[in-house]
């Protein structure tokens, strides 16, 4: 079983207008609420490729009644740790052209006993586990090595363990040396203090963050694909060139789709391969949606792998 940790859960609301344009009006089309979140998101998809998923989350407050409730059709289990405080609003506002805006709250302050209720949540699940993935950011009130101490913990129990993070949890968690870590071209940029301009820039960080502790690293850089290294390969795996219509997502549809392989017994070359198309379908579509099992497997025909030498 794969089981994902969702540190900050939100309402999400996916607002679709006519154009976004600097300093001009935009009218809405239509808006949606639903419950968001990198291990959210990683867990539908798993589910939807007919994986065996548990999400965990903190929850609290009127918001947090509303993802629960948003939940309950999703088809695969949610364990909710109560919190006193609201969960966040987060709002997505793209338009026809594909154009993109992000807006996200910073989250509820968690405290001590809360935190150790998480603990306990996950620390719980780890006899039936065989991954643990930590997604997303840290709420206001948590330190910045808890994914870190999690991923000891995992160890401990011989659970795989999957960090999809960013900032200071991100730096921390792979020191701890994740099973695989799963940063975007931004957060690697922040991780690293350094910009990616080139392919060279780009395998040049992979190795960079391989060395700082992570036994696997994927590098995801969107519409090109993704640079991964594990146990002294490299290999770039580059998809098919596709509208993208909304990214956001994808990355957290990559991280799943490849677990989700490795979880099927495919080796990591082959687990690369579904995991960029599983981001690259998913980015194909309107809103935040992810694509299905069928519409991954179209775009998995057509994804280019090969070795980098290191």
């Amino acid at each position: 079983m794969i089981v994902t940790l969702t540190m900050n859960p939100a309402i999400d609301r996916t607002i679709a207008v006519d154009r976004l344009a600097f300093d001009d009006r935009a009218y809405i089309l239509s808006s949606k609420d639903s419950p968001g979140g990198r291990g959210i998101n990683a867990a539908s998809v798993i589910h939807s490729f007919g994986g065996k998923t548990l999400a965990i989350i903190p929850a609290g407050g009127e918001r947090g009644a509303r993802f629960e409730h948003y939940m309950e059709d999703r088809g695969f289990p949610v364990t909710t740790v109560p919190i006193r405080n609201d969960i966040r609003l987060n709002f997505t506002i793209t338009d026809r052209h594909g154009l993109t805006i992000k807006l996200n709250e910073l989250g509820p302050r968690l405290d001590r006993g809360e935190l150790s209720s998480i603990e306990g949540t996950v620390e719980a699940q780890l006899g039936s586990a065989t991954w643990l993935m930590l997604c997303g950011s840290l709420p206001q009130g948590v330190p910045a090595d808890f994914y870190a101490q999690l991923i000891v913990r995992a160890r401990r129990k011989n659970v795989k363990t999957l960090l999809d993070t960013d900032g200071e949890p991100l730096a921390q968690g792979i020191e701890a040396e994740p099973t695989i870590v799963t940063p975007n071209q931004q957060e690697a940029e922040r991780l690293l203090n350094t910009v990616l301009l080139t392919r060279a820039h780009s395998l040049a960080a992979v190795k960079r963050i391989e060395s700082m502790g992570a036994e696997s690293v994927v590098l995801s850089l969107g519409s090109r694909g993704a640079i991964a290294a594990t146990k002294g390969a490299m290999y770039e795996a580059i998809p098919p060139r596709v509208d993208a219509i909304s990214p956001i997502g994808a990355g957290d549809a990559l991280a799943a789709a490849l677990l989700w392989a490795m979880e099927k017994g495919h080796d990591f070359k082959e687990a690369l391969r579904w995991a960029v198309a599983a981001g690259t379908a998913s980015a194909k579509l309107p809103g935040v949606q992810f694509a299905s099992l069928d519409q991954t497997r179209e775009v998995h025909e057509e994804v280019e792998l090969r070795g980098v030498q290191m």
